[in-house]
């Protein structure tokens, strides 16, 4: 059965790999992409969606401009992890397809409404547009299937304040907005892909290699912590060599900051997660975002023991099979890169 789903992202390199995982899924309908401010300015979210859509031959989907920054807070963004134009070192040809007209906040009220209790919302970015929305349409929860969120940190550091995740640190309100709004009311209690979990679907090398050669690219290239930094991709298949030369950036990052030669791919299994729940094991919880603490601004808070005396409003993902994660992911995406490489 086909899922109607909108995706709102700050296209990064994790997010990028994400929208290449919904492009390549056939029984998925991506009614719109929200390109929320975050990773990097909103004017570069937008290039990159159009970009992997133009590459991907895949125009017909609306990618919608979401606001210039945050609700409260000034933007801050995170090119040190994603490379100048949120990419690595991928240079992605440049698209001539249109921006949609209708912002993003309004192309959420609209897809909601479209697929009235239907609709999988995604996202992998900070909640900036989606609490926009809630605030021009109180009711746009209830019209939501499922709500997936890559976003908080509760038993791990954060990794952008020692308690506070990226997404959630770059827009506090908006997240403190969007748990109130959901898993009330009869709206649906968001599935939140927090650090705990996602930090856990760590690629290797080895995972490139094997995409390689799932998408019969040649040559398969061997990424090593050794190479030369910024190194660029020659992998006959443009996908494959897109992705290998963003992975690169991502993996020198993670390196270059003591996490190993590895990159977490965060955005990617939220995307799983929003097409198929059943891959994460949840555990129930209110969920609620500090907002003034000088030392914990952006901290996600979870009670998990009923002791706010609420109910629940979220479900936090807490475990994995990781490996049939990246089994999944990595067969997927060579599927639509071997498609792509055989398009006349």
């Amino acid at each position: 059965m086909t899922q109607h789903l909108f995706f709102d992202c700050d296209t990064g390199i994790d997010d990028s790999v994400a929208l290449l995982y919904l492009l390549a899924r056939t029984d998925v309908d991506i009614v719109g992409i929200a390109s929320t401010a975050g990773n990097v300015p909103v004017d570069v979210v937008v290039a990159n969606n159009l970009a992997w859509l133009s590459l991907c031959g895949r125009g017909e989907i609306p990618v919608h401009r979401g606001p210039d920054g945050p609700l409260v807070a000034p933007l801050m963004t995170t090119e040190e992890t994603h490379g100048p134009l949120g990419v690595g070192y991928a240079e992605l040809p440049t698209s001539d397809l249109p921006v949609a007209d209708t912002d993003a906040v309004d192309a959420w009220l609209d897809a909601a409404h479209a697929h009235d209790g239907e609709l999988v919302g995604l996202v992998t970015g900070p909640l900036t547009s989606l609490a926009s929305a809630v605030r021009r349409d109180p009711g746009l929860p209830r019209r939501l299937r499922r709500l997936v969120i890559m976003g908080g940190a509760f038993h791990v550091h954060g990794n952008t304040t020692p308690v506070a995740e990226w997404n959630v640190a770059v827009d506090p309100e908006a997240a403190a907005e969007v748990f109130a709004a959901f898993g009330v009311d009869g709206a649906p209690a968001p599935i939140i892909c927090p650090l705990d979990l996602t930090e856990t679907v760590a690629l290797l090398p080895d995972h490139l290699v094997r995409l390689a050669a799932a998408a019969g690219s040649h040559p398969v290239e061997y990424l090593d912590p050794t190479d030369e930094r910024g190194i660029r991709s020659v992998a006959d298949n443009p996908l494959v060599r897109h992705l290998v030369d963003a992975m690169r950036f991502y993996l020198e990052f993670h390196d270059a900051h003591d996490e190993g030669y590895l990159a977490h791919l965060h955005d990617p299994f939220a995307a799983i997660v929003a097409l198929d729940p059943a891959v994460a094991r949840t555990m129930p919880a209110q969920v609620g975002v500090e907002l003034s603490g000088a030392l914990t601004r952006g901290m996600t808070v979870a009670d998990e023991r009923g002791m706010w005396g609420g109910a629940p409003n979220a479900a936090i993902a807490t475990a994995t099979d990781v490996d049939a994660v990246f089994d999944h992911l990595i067969e997927t995406i060579a599927t639509l890169a071997r498609q792509l490489s055989a398009a006349p």
